[in-house]
């Protein structure tokens, strides 16, 4: 009984410890920056500065990738360690305006795909990025399990049906990004969140006022 009694307070106290942790302070002056600056070598297919993309309209005002600095920086470490294999890295989206991600809200057809923006989405705070892999040789992208937001399962990591060359390059592109501290969303292959995402607040700058 005693036994019992010393589980259960351990118990609460772990439960108590955890819940009274709290996010840590937002990092203000960490600045958003341009990866064509800190990695030139990473190609760029930005779809919502396109019609190219499920809504159909152009969302951004110019075909640029921002993201936090310490984010930035992991991507060029990814790219490094892509390179000596003949790959590199394709990022489709990046920093997303909080004006842009409700209006993606507003026009997305599957609400499991697009974050509230009363919430807020990691992209709106620089510390996600949309991406994939392609050959170097000839920038072809490598077969993956879908397309780029595609609002199916065909898009979960844990999608059976792929086939073996699909599943091989999504694990890829998952490992060679974990290994540098990036966080997988499960049912989109293509994107990840940096693990430290909290530290960054939303934001709401157009691309027009960023270098």
């Amino acid at each position: 009984m005693l036994y019992l009694k010393l589980l259960i307070t351990l118990i609460f106290l772990i439960l108590f410890s955890m819940n009274s942790i709290s996010e840590p302070a937002a990092i203000i002056t960490e600045p958003l920056v341009n990866i064509e600056h800190i990695d030139p070598r990473i190609v760029l297919d930005i779809r919502y500065a396109t019609t190219n993309n499920f809504t159909k309209k152009i969302l951004y005002s110019a075909p640029k990738c921002f993201l936090r600095a310490s984010v930035a920086e992991r991507l060029h470490k990814v790219q490094n360690d892509l390179e000596p294999l003949g790959l590199g890295l394709k990022i489709y989206d990046g920093y997303r305006p909080l004006a842009v991600q409700r209006e993606l809200w507003r026009l997305t057809p599957s609400k499991k795909y697009v974050a509230n923006p009363a919430i807020g989405s990691k992209h709106n705070r620089g510390a996600a990025v949309d991406l994939t892999l392609i050959q170097l040789s000839d920038g072809a992208e490598l077969p993956m399990p879908s397309g780029y937001d595609e609002f199916t399962k065909r898009a979960h990591r844990n999608y059976a049906g792929a086939t073996e060359e699909e599943k091989k390059n999504s694990r890829m592109l998952e490992f060679a990004m974990m290994k540098h501290g990036f966080i997988p969303l499960p049912h989109e292959w293509w994107h990840f969140d940096a693990k430290d995402w909290r530290r960054f607040p939303i934001m709401d700058i157009p691309f027009k006022d960023l270098p």
